[in-house]
């Protein structure tokens, strides 16, 4: 039904087409030095139904073909604002109507002729498509601006989020809910806006809503992480929309919007940290940061401890610093509930943690 109502309209469109071209085919010099169409008379009647019906022709044959092409750029446009969110799509209509406004006061000189008329029509095409494009991706910046404004005019408010033009962090499901990440936040080391994308919050009300009692508790751990994120700390967080329908995996989902936003990815998932280095996605492993500022053990160094189980190997036992630092001790098994001195013999570091290996004092002078 569709289709048939459209060939209709291109159809009537194309006679009134061809009608105006028919009269200004006749006011042409060329016509008008015939002598046949000076004046209304039968033949420039006969004249203009032959081009209003050759045009209308010319459109009813034409028009399945300018069905599809409508239809194909309409479904095009469709699709790329579905990949939209609702503030990009909004920003990207501002900056095209600001576009439009000042190419229109700077272009409206070529506002005179027909010719002029086409360059002004495309200025303002090519303007709009450059400023929504520019909106949509500075739209950090603007949001930022916008609430730099709001604090200054709002001196009033107990507290106001920090909005920072740092990169965009955006966090993944096991570092939240880890909970670290709130307590380092809470120190002033993270800047910049914290983005929590819309398929991690569907990821963790999935978790917390599983059978498994120890992942039920995970997911609910998570989202109160979330909620004191937002409630308690001053640092902006965002909920990102913006979603791949065709990228089956969270962790894929998550460095594709890393790379989309130019951000920086927080996990403490050591797998999705060597993947992001391959992918080039710039990434901050809260792993790595706990390891980096623990105290420095050096060989040789003497330290008391309490032996609380045995070792994987025989006769070892290990030992715990107060940071969760494994010690294994060398024959350290039969000293299991004891308090004994020990010499550090050896360091492992690794991007999973530290690892620290000792032998008991006594043994070492001996």
């Amino acid at each position: 039904m569709l289709k048939k109502v459209l060939r209709s309209l291109f159809t009537v469109i194309g006679l009134v087409v061809g009608y105006f071209i028919g009269v200004l085919l006749l006011k042409t010099e060329y016509l008008q030095k015939t002598g046949y169409f000076n004046t209304i008379n039968f033949k420039t009647i006969l004249f203009l139904i032959f081009t209003t019906l050759l045009f209308g022709l010319i459109l009813f044959l034409i028009s399945p073909w300018i069905n599809k092409l409508v239809t194909k750029v309409v479904d095009y446009i469709e699709k790329s604002m579905q990949k939209l969110t609702a503030i990009e799509i909004l920003f990207g209509a501002m900056g095209a109507i600001i576009a439009l406004i000042i190419s229109s006061l700077l272009a409206s000189v070529l506002n005179t002729s027909l010719i002029g008329k086409i360059i002004y029509a495309a200025i303002n095409i090519v303007a709009a498509v450059i400023g929504a494009d520019i909106a949509i991706k500075r739209r950090e910046d603007m949001m930022s601006f916008i609430g730099s404004i709001k604090k200054v005019g709002s001196s009033k408010d107990k507290k106001s989020k920090s909005s920072s033009r740092a990169t965009p962090k955006v966090l993944d499901t096991s570092v939240i809910i880890d909970g670290r990440i709130f307590d380092i936040c809470q120190t002033g080391f993270i800047e910049g806006v914290l983005i929590i994308p819309n398929f991690v919050l569907a990821e963790l009300r999935h978790i917390a809503d599983s059978s498994d009692s120890l992942k039920r508790t995970r997911g609910r751990r998570g989202l109160d992480i979330l909620n004191k994120i937002q409630k308690e700390l001053s640092i902006e967080v965002q909920i990102s929309e913006k979603d791949f329908p065709d990228i089956a995996e969270v962790d894929n989902k998550l460095l594709k919007l890393a790379q989309v936003l130019d951000g920086k990815v927080i996990t403490n998932d050591y797998n999705l940290n060597k993947v992001a280095e391959f992918q080039g996605v710039p990434v901050l492993n809260i792993n790595e940061l706990a390891n980096a500022i623990k105290p420095v053990v050096l060989p040789g160094e003497e330290m008391t401890i309490q032996v609380i189980k045995d070792g994987k190997e025989s006769g070892q036992g290990v030992a715990y610093l107060d940071d969760g630092t494994m010690i294994v001790v060398e024959g350290g098994r039969k000293y299991i509930g004891e308090i004994i001195d020990v010499i550090v013999t050896s360091v492992l570091q690794t991007a999973a943690g530290r690892m620290i290996f000792a032998k008991q004092k006594d043994a070492f002078e001996r």
